[in-house]
């Protein structure tokens, strides 16, 4: 095993090994008795479920999906585009950044049903709702990725006569980049779950919906394996924002590496 493949392990491996021995003591604590099952299945059951239910599953999860990627675009392109309003402008800051916290003060599952009143039970009810759990983290990440630009870079390019667009093109945005794609990490991790919501509020198809009426018919093995569905999902968003953020910015990674090699360092070793 090389140094990356040790390294990925020590990360990694511990939250592997209690996911495991957690499924374990559930399998064994339903078999035993010990769980009723008819309200906690096994996971044997739940993965039994998600086999006999895969065309059916498959074409909620497509849906839910589709309103997924569609939110989660929209609340980017809106994210970024109110993040560069607010640096551009103080007047702009001071004027949308309390909006921007209240809006988050909002329970959005009250919202949801008022969507569903003001635009159907169309897509575009949940890919709002996407949007409205999306945008804050990416906005706010990279609002503080554009403030904390280094000055003396700006300082440089002013010096050069450079414009205002091309100072944020040239060295605001790329430097953006890491606290952007924080952001967009946590806005992943948020927007399969806002689809869900829309869809349970009302919907034809979709998980959110599955899971309804899965509940109202006492199937609650398929009810978990929805979850698992939504779990496996929202990891996958994770795992393609992460995707994308090594290519983008590739040397990134190197300085994680670095800094957890030297985090895993005993106590003053680099002293010696």
């Amino acid at each position: 095993m090389n140094e990356s493949r040790w390294r990925r392990f020590a990360a990694y491996g511990p939250a592997f090994v209690l996911v495991v021995a957690l499924l374990l003591l559930w399998e064994v604590g339903v078999r035993a008795g010990r769980i009723d099952a008819t309200l906690v299945p096994a996971p044997s059951a739940i993965l039994a479920a998600l086999e006999n239910k895969r065309d059916v599953l498959l074409t909620h999860s497509i849906q839910t999906m589709v309103e997924t990627v569609l939110g989660l675009a929209l609340a980017t392109v809106l994210g970024v585009a109110i993040a560069v309003a607010i640096d551009l402008s103080s007047w702009l800051r001071r004027a949308l950044y309390p909006l921007l916290v209240a809006s988050q003060t909002i329970p959005m599952v009250a919202l949801a049903p008022l969507l569903l009143v003001w635009f159907g039970f169309d897509i575009l009810p949940k890919v709002i709702l996407v949007v409205l759990y999306c945008f804050f983290p990416i906005t706010v990440a990279c609002a503080d990725g554009l403030l904390s630009v280094d000055p003396d870079l700006v300082r440089l390019m002013r010096s050069m006569r450079a414009s205002r667009w091309q100072i944020l093109w040239l060295v605001r945005l790329p430097g953006a980049m890491p606290s952007f794609f924080s952001g967009l990490r946590i806005a992943a991790t948020y927007s399969v779950t806002g689809a869900i919501i829309g869809e349970y509020v009302g919907a034809e198809q979709g998980l959110g919906i599955f899971m309804q009426t899965s509940a109202n018919a006492h199937a609650i093995v398929l009810v978990f394996a929805a979850i698992v569905i939504t779990t496996v999902l929202s990891l996958a968003l994770f795992a393609l924002v992460s995707l994308v953020e090594h290519i983008v910015l590739p040397w990134q990674e190197s300085e994680q590496r670095r800094a957890f090699g030297a985090a895993s360092m005993p106590a003053g070793s680099k002293y010696r």
